[in-house]
């Protein structure tokens, strides 16, 4: 893990520290929400549901120790009224928490949207190991560039890790479609589509932010930008996308519901 860079202004340490406190209490009201709707879903849609609220409750730990980590990195203080100076501790700060909550809750994600899609049992099971091999390879092969200072090495990781990627988004904007086009209302299906394309769109956010120390960028402006971008693209991917899951569970529940009560 290299260590931080020297030199960061207050604005920008304030831009980090005010991203990843953003990025806990996202997290940590969206397990709370998904968790309390539990009850308003059919017994169909529960487990999805339930992996929604691990996904983010898992990242609302990982955000909290991240967060620690970069308060602990730093001192922030004013001398006699003047600017606020930011100076390194000394303490490391361990970026490699995001990389153990991706390895988590990245595979969790697809098999999520997979569950509430309710395709048959035999494809349900083929495409979460599928997609959920392939997103785990994806993230470990993006790990050891991540932590290198040498452009060259990152390329190559990047290059990689963006195989299983292409994999993963391909079949979520291509392979599922006609799985969407099956839903059992026009409501259901947009849903759906649109929880597939908040994915992929999502996605592609974290290799152009892999890339900031990559295309000249460098020191704690860059330290910044790879905070923020992945912070916010972690609010989307699973905050955001666990909304949506929980909506298509909800609109699925009530037409199954529905179903039930029409007079035979």
């Amino acid at each position: 893990m290299a260590p931080l860079p020297d030199g960061f202004s207050y604005a920008e340490w304030n831009a980090t520290y005010n991203a990843l406190s953003f990025g806990i209490a996202a997290m940590g009201s969206a397990t709370i929400f998904f968790w309390l709707q539990l009850p308003n879903v059919t017994k169909s849609y529960r487990t999805a549901l339930t992996i929604t609220g691990i996904v983010t409750l898992i990242a609302t730990y990982h955000y909290i120790r991240i967060f620690n980590s970069w308060s602990e990195a730093f001192t922030v203080a004013s001398k006699d009224g003047g600017d606020y100076e930011v100076q390194l501790t000394g303490a490391p700060f361990n970026d490699g928490y995001r990389y153990v909550d991706w390895l988590l809750t990245v595979p969790l994600l697809l098999i999520e949207l997979i569950l509430v899609m309710k395709l048959p049992q035999a494809e349900t099971v083929s495409l979460s190991w599928k997609l959920g091999l392939a997103s785990a390879l994806m993230v470990a092969l993006g790990y050891p560039g991540e932590i290198q200072e040498d452009l060259a090495v990152r390329w190559f990781w990047w290059c990689l890790s963006m195989i299983p990627f292409c994999y993963v988004v391909f079949t979520l904007a291509v392979g599922l479609a006609e799985a969407t086009s099956k839903q059992p209302s026009p409501a259901a299906a947009s849903l759906a589509s649109a929880a597939r394309y908040l994915t992929v769109l999502s996605w592609c956010t974290y290799p152009f932010v892999y890339m900031v120390k990559s295309v000249g960028l460098a020191g704690p402006a860059a330290t910044m930008y790879e905070q923020v971008g992945y912070s916010l693209a972690d609010v989307l991917a699973k905050a955001v996308f666990g909304v949506l899951i929980w909506a298509l569970a909800s609109e699925k529940s009530a037409i199954e519901e529905s179903g039930k009560l029409m007079p035979k």
